[in-house]
């Protein structure tokens, strides 16, 4: 449970040094992946790894995850997955540097902001986003996604498990009424 204790601890400038840290590098790690994906995946054969528990498959997705959306007309996908997101870039900054935003939470929203913006890059730059990862076992298989994919699905996850760790459980009755004066 060290994450609650950080943020009394840790000053606003240290935290937010490091939730850009965390941000530069997810940034990074989706830009160069997504830079090899197109360089060696582009036009090649599927690749399988570990006994084809991951699978190296090059698609551009002009959709949302698992292609949702992308029968769009392109104003509507445009608008929804570039300027949406955009504005939801915006609102995550704002909530996730609130000093009052709890550490986990803090760190997942970065993740997301970092995911989306990553792949906001795509979109505005190619009109899609490249996706190269698959995993799974047998017929049992993800859709095809990318790393910034899998940093805001973490960072969701983050974020529940952050909001798990902001609810206090409830004083007992006896040290309420000696905070009474009862």
């Amino acid at each position: 449970m060290i994450w609650p204790r950080l943020d009394a601890r840790m000053r606003s400038g240290a935290r937010i040094a490091l939730l850009l840290s965390v941000v530069a590098a997810t940034i990074g790690c989706d830009r160069v992946t997504k830079a090899l994906a197109v360089g060696h995946l582009a036009g090649g054969p599927d690749r399988s790894y570990l006994v084809d528990t991951l699978r190296l498959e090059y698609t551009e997705n002009p959709g949302a995850f698992l292609s949702l959306g992308s029968d769009l007309p392109g104003w509507a996908r445009r608008a929804l997955f570039v300027y949406g997101t955009a504005l939801s870039l915006v609102v995550i900054s704002l909530v996730a540097l609130r000093p009052s935003s709890r550490s986990l939470g803090a760190l997942g929203l970065s993740l997301i902001w970092a995911g989306g913006a990553s792949n906001l890059v795509d979109r505005v730059a190619r009109g899609s986003v490249v996706d190269f990862l698959n995993v799974g076992i047998g017929p049992l298989r993800t859709g095809i996604f990318n790393v910034a994919d899998l940093a805001i699905t973490l960072g969701a996850f983050l974020v529940v498990a952050g909001w798990g760790f902001g609810v206090r459980p409830p004083r007992p009755l006896r040290a309420r009424r000696t905070e009474a004066g009862r």
